[in-house]
């Protein structure tokens, strides 16, 4: 099996590159939906972020009330610090048991891990990983998209660019990086290089 960590900061193109391995068929574990995941109601996760961050945090319903952790964790590092230090092992945790059982059911398979915040994840993280890839994309390209794709503001996704680790942090772990800032099709053409590539192994 190859474990392939795909990273990159909001708005890189990540999240496409992820998709197109997919396509090639590889199976991909999207660290964001793990993440959802850990902290379901009734779980230890969000049990531990109610406690830390207090009942203003819980929906009526019972699950995360995202705008409000949100808004206390973008404006606030130390804060954000304390609810990766909650999530992050438990998404970790997560993400090695579905490695695990991807692993048992196809030894020669692709697995892909679609995580957002490599960069951020305490130790070496990255070193757990064959091949680490990174997707990148100029800040200005970034905020554009965000402004123009998901209706931020260009100060709110300003921000939460900054709330991310630099991108010469995350291309320092990179063996391998994909350049993004270009049209879709040639995020496309690299990504089935790269898929050429692992096949290739």
């Amino acid at each position: 099996m190859r474990l392939v960590a795909v990273t990159g900061g909001i708005a890189s193109g990540k999240s496409t590159v992820g998709k197109r391995l997919a396509e090639l068929g590889a199976i991909v574990i999207d660290a964001d939906v793990l993440a959802r995941e850990v902290v379901e109601p009734g779980t230890a996760g969000l049990a531990a972020i109610e406690q830390a961050f207090g009942a203003s945090v819980i929906s009526a319903d019972g699950t995360l009330n995202r705008p409000a952790l949100g808004a206390i964790i973008f404006a606030d590092a130390d804060k954000r610090e304390q609810l990766n230090a909650i999530t992050h092992p438990a998404i970790w945790a997560r993400a090695r048991e579905l490695f695990d059982a991807a692993a048992a059911e196809d030894p020669d398979a692709v697995l892909v891990y679609d995580v957002p915040l490599l960069a951020e994840a305490k130790g070496d993280r990255h070193k757990s990983f064959d091949l680490v890839v990174v997707v990148d994309a100029d800040i200005q390209t970034r905020v554009d998209r965000m402004v123009e794709l998901r209706g931020m503001s260009r100060a709110e996704a300003e921000g939460r660019l900054r709330a991310q680790a630099s991108d010469a942090d995350r291309l320092k772990l990179a063996d391998l990086v994909i350049d993004a800032n270009g049209s879709l099709d040639h995020t496309l053409e690299q990504t089935d290089a790269l898929w050429r590539e692992l096949r290739a192994h």
